[in-house]
């Protein structure tokens, strides 16, 4: 048996060995040991996976034996016998030699080195192009290039032929592989276990003790005892094998996690350097940015996802707690989601952009505010503002909402791609969701899916069984040939402990299993379950578990099937591969769509502008606030007229039945006044003020209406009318009148009425004529009472054929008999007696005309307050004259003109009210409700949904889509240049 003396080769070739004798290695062969990787390109070069190692082995040592091999010649002298000793003995030493680990270690130094430049062009490649931070490097840098003589640098470098003195002659190798060949074919046989696995026994073997080959027998005896050897202990260094495979394996993949750790930070410190005057240039946006641009501008220009937009988007589904949120949230590398215990967390789509910055942030699209992913207070207020942002989007009575939430993640090492996180697809309806809660997320799903440029990826628990999966038929419907689904398998770590059969994991991952198909299945554990663990105590728990993992080791899994990362990469790499193939198509899709929409303005809209909603709205809200400011132009003349009227019409018919006639009928000077005075001060103290207020906001309402509706003009727009009469309902709404005018305006109106001294006969003869209009104003009502109950007169029935009805001829004949007793009792207070009610009745029932009591009183009331107007218009006529009585306190009881007084007062209560009325109108109230109808018109304006209910039409809509439409084409040709030279 031949011994080794390297140790490093010995590893190195022990890895090349293991790997092609069906070892199973958790990373790809181009991260091996670049020894290994050598001979496995040198010698092995098995390239095709279906075929078997050993047989690839057992190839190249059959191989060999076909080599022409020169023996060397016998020494003179020496017979038969002692030459065939002799050449047996030469041909052992020099087999140990040529098979020593030195010569295999020298004879791949070649290509090694070649496999290693190789490896460092390939690690190039797989570098960002840091040609765009040339700006960063400070100048001095490129100075101090310059200086550097590069010639005298190469000359310091050693000559090619020391270098080559380094080298083996590969001449002598060759020479000696073709003796090993003749050597091997002569009969020395190093064991039938050669073409098995007797290789890495072989260079499993230590020491170098010399070969005795006396005769034939010895040979042929240590050749047995060796096979007896191999075969007992083949399976148990087999297995030895193996586990340092695994351990080489991960030694190397903690150095390649060491560099790439170490190329974040190179990364990191490129992005912030910040030199004189660097901080000051513009930044151009990431590649992955502009395109979460367009894909923001698309899901605002159509809530629906129309099926026009087949931009490449990533759409995470999966049953509900299958694990997606935690897949996605390891691709982000935070976890920067709400989380709950069985319960539905995602409410809503979640747009996430996922790009390569120097600091591991998170921002919303509408929000300024940056939260760093690396402090846990951050990371929770988002994961807070994630889930107000999902309720709010959920209309009332809803469990889930199809309005999208758009998140970007930065961070060093993260993949460049946008995935959409949607809700978990459930089986069931539970307490407390809507109805349709299940119908509308296959629905939002499937309007995801449908996209044929999305890729899907499916996320399936393995925790429990297949059977009960439910987005497997659902994507499967989507994507029935899997050419756009990737497929992952969660929670694998809780399959393997559970499950009797892993093979069945492996029917999944081999798509086997599930009627679905897929480009890739991936296997994927994140994280033991609970909620406080870190994303990097997950990725170790990761590794260390499919390190352990018998799936891996047995071969059920391959190594570029596990881990999130490789899962990221692949997703990635998929996503811009199908960004690049469509893009462009979808680019001449809203081109034509574009050119449509701007052809039918043209046809329908030749000479309006291109206003979109946003624009129609600030100019309907100036136009608004100059009609609010014409309110302040209002002259104070016309305010106080309308003021006084409208008040004197609130307050008249109080004024009339519960002041003036119950007064005015008591027929005596003194209680005439006594009775003015207490109900005027009731009436001041308890409703007046509450009624000029009143009158005052609905005055200040109706003129602010009548600005709006005649500031209609040749360039007033009817678009606007819905927004104005709204902005005018609600400021009218929240304005709340200043009450502490109330009690100042108490004390000017007790103040008026108070008054009683008439100074000049134009304010004598103003009163009588307002006395006048109001009693003639209250006889014409009530003579139009009294007609309507007693019905037509003669004239009426005669010339226009109508007749009185039982009730009305009952009416007539009762006035008949009450006037004839006024006539005889002028002087008649204005109640009448139950005698005279009596005598009333029973004259009216001797001429057959049965009647009430109560309506003999209600025909006496209307008839004795005509007869009462009547003769108060007679005495005022007669008081015209009588201000020079009252001015000299003449007494005569024909010219008593009390009520003119009151009337008087009444008028000039009315004037001053106005005033102070309109003084608060003009100083504090119009600016008030200036200020309200700003904040309804700022509040409109946040709340799109308001502005697009109250601007409405075609116009509108053709002006929203030409804007997005635009907006969306240049943005995607920005991306699309962009995306070019990044090629």
């Amino acid at each position: 048996m031949l011994r080794v003396g390297s140790k490093a080769a010995c590893m190195a070739c022990r890895n090349l060995v293991s790997t092609h004798m069906g070892v199973r290695y958790p990373v790809p062969l181009q991260k091996l040991h670049p020894l290994s990787r050598a001979i496995h390109h040198r010698y092995l070069g098995n390239t095709n996976p279906q075929r078997s190692p050993h047989r690839t082995a057992a190839r190249y040592f059959t191989s060999m034996s076909r080599l022409p091999m020169r023996p060397p010649k016998p020494s003179p002298g020496s017979g038969g016998r002692s030459y065939q000793q002799q050449r047996n003995f030469w041909v052992a030493r020099l087999a140990a030699r040529l098979l020593k680990l030195r010569y295999l270690l020298l004879g791949t130094a070649v290509g090694g080195g070649y496999t290693a430049k190789k490896t460092y062009e390939e690690w190039k490649e797989l570098l960002p192009d840091f040609s765009e931070y040339n700006w960063v490097i400070p100048d001095f840098i490129w100075e101090l290039s310059e200086q550097i003589d590069l010639d005298k640098l190469a000359k310091a470098l050693p000559e090619m032929e020391e270098i080559a003195k380094l080298l083996p002659d590969l001449d002598k190798i060759g020479e000696n592989f073709t003796f090993l060949k003749s050597l091997l074919s002569s009969g020395v046989s190093l064991g039938s276990e050669v073409k098995g696995a007797g290789l890495h026994l072989l260079l499993e073997t230590s020491g170098d003790p010399p070969l005795k080959a006396t005769d034939s027998s010895a040979a042929a005896t240590q050749d047995a005892s060796d096979k007896q050897y191999k075969k007992s202990s083949d399976k148990e260094k087999i297995d030895q094998l193996q586990e340092e495979l695994l351990r080489t394996q991960l030694k190397y993949q903690r150095m390649l996690e060491r560099l790439e750790k170490e190329n974040k930070e190179l990364r990191k410190v490129v992005l912030q350097k910040d030199d004189k005057g660097i901080h000051q240039r513009k930044v151009k946006k990431s590649l992955i940015d502009l395109y979460s641009e367009v894909l923001d501008i698309l899901s605002d220009y159509d809530a629906n996802y129309n099926t026009q937009d087949h931009l490449p988007r990533v759409v995470v589904v999966g049953d509900q707690s299958a694990g997606k949120t935690s897949v996605l949230e390891m691709i982000a590398q935070a976890r920067i989601f709400p989380r709950g215990s069985g319960e539905m967390m995602t409410r809503s789509p979640v747009k996430v952009t996922l790009s390569e910055g120097p600091h591991h942030v998170a921002l919303f699209k509408d929000s300024g505010r940056e939260f760093d992913l690396t402090k846990e207070e951050d990371l929770a207020a988002l994961r807070h503002e994630i889930e107000l942002r999902m309720r709010k989007s959920v209309k009332e009575g809803q469990t889930v909402s199809s309005e999208t939430i758009s998140l970007s993640v930065k961070g060093p090492g993260i993949q460049r791609m946008v995935l959409v996180d949607l809700p978990g697809v459930i089986s069931t309806v539970t307490a407390g969701m809507a109805s349709d809660t299940k119908e509308t997320i296959f629905s939002i799903s499937k309007a995801y899916m449908q996209n044929p440029n999305a890729i899907i990826l499916c996320i399936q628990d393995g925790s429990v069984d297949a059977e009960r999966s439910i987005v497997t038929d659902l994507v499967s419907q989507m994507d029935p040939q899997g050419k756009r689904t990737i497929f992952v398998l969660t929670k694998v770590d809780l399959a393997e402990k559970n499950l009797a059969s892993p093979s069945r994991i492996q029917q999944i991952v081999e798509g086997k299993l599930f009627p679905m198909k897929a480009l890739g299945y991936f296997a994927v554990v994140t994280g033991k379950g609970s909620s406080g663990e870190s994303i990097d105590s997950i990725k170790d728990y990761e590794e260390d578990f499919f390190q352990n993992s018998r799936l891996l080791r047995d071969g059920m899994l391959k190594a570029h099937q596990v881990t999130t990362k490789n899962l990221s990469l692949a997703v990635s790499d998929c996503f811009w591969k199908m960004v690049r193939e469509s893009v462009e198509q979808q680019a001449d899709v809203f081109k034509a769509s574009r050119f449509n929409l701007e052809t039918e303005w043209k046809n329908n809209y030749p000479r309006l502008r291109e206003l979109d909603r946003n624009e129609l709205f600030e100019k309907a809200k100036n136009e608004i606030l100059d009609e609010v400011i014409s309110l302040s132009q209002v002259t104070p003349q016309h305010w106080e007229a309308i003021l006084q009227k409208k008040l004197w019409e609130r307050v008249s018919t109080h004024v009339i039945e519960n002041i003036y006639l119950p007064a005015a009928q008591t027929m005596d000077s003194g209680t005439f006044n006594t009775t003015v005075d207490i109900k005027l001060k009731q009436w001041t103290d308890k409703q007046l003020p509450h009624k000029a207020l009143e009158v005052a906001w609905e005055t200040l309402q109706e003129e602010f209406a009548r600005f709006m509706a005649e500031y209609k003009g040749k360039d007033q727009d009817d678009i606007f009318d819905k927004l104005k009469e709204a902005v005018k309902d609600e400021s009218i709404k929240r304005h709340k009148w200043n009450e502490r005018a109330m009690d100042s305006l108490r004390v000017i109106q007790h103040n008026a009425l108070e008054d009683r001294s008439i100074t000049d006969k134009p304010q004598w003869d103003a009163a009588i004529q307002f006395m006048e209009e109001t009693l003639q104003s209250r006889l014409k009502d009530t003579e139009s009472v009294i007609r309507d109950m007693v019905g037509p007169d003669w004239k009426q029935r005669w010339l226009n054929w109508k007749n009185r009805t039982p009730d009305q001829h009952i009416r007539n004949e009762t006035k008949n008999e009450l006037e004839r007793l006024l006539k005889l009792h002028d002087d008649h207070t204005a109640y009448l007696a139950n005698d005279e009610v009596t005598t009333v009745r029973k004259n009216l029932e001797g001429r057959g005309v049965e009647v009430d009591p109560a309506l003999i009183k209600d025909t006496w009331h209307q008839l004795y307050r005509r007869h009462f107007l009547q003769k108060a218009l007679s005495h005022c006529n007669l008081c015209k004259r009588g201000f020079y009585y009252y001015q000299r306190h003449f007494v005569d009881s024909e010219l008593e003109c009390n009520d003119v007084v009151l009337f008087w007062r009444i008028q000039r209560m009315l004037v001053i009210t106005a005033n102070t009325l309109r003084q608060q109108l003009t100083n504090t109230e119009v600016r008030r409700l200036e200020k309200n109808v700003k904040e309804v018109l700022d509040d409109f304006g946040e709340d799109m949904e308001k502005k697009t209910q109250l601007i409405t039409g075609r116009r509108v809509q053709l002006a929203e889509d030409l804007k997005k439409v635009r907006e969306i084409q240049e943005k995607l040709e920005a991306f699309i240049e962009a995306l070019h030279k990044e090629k």
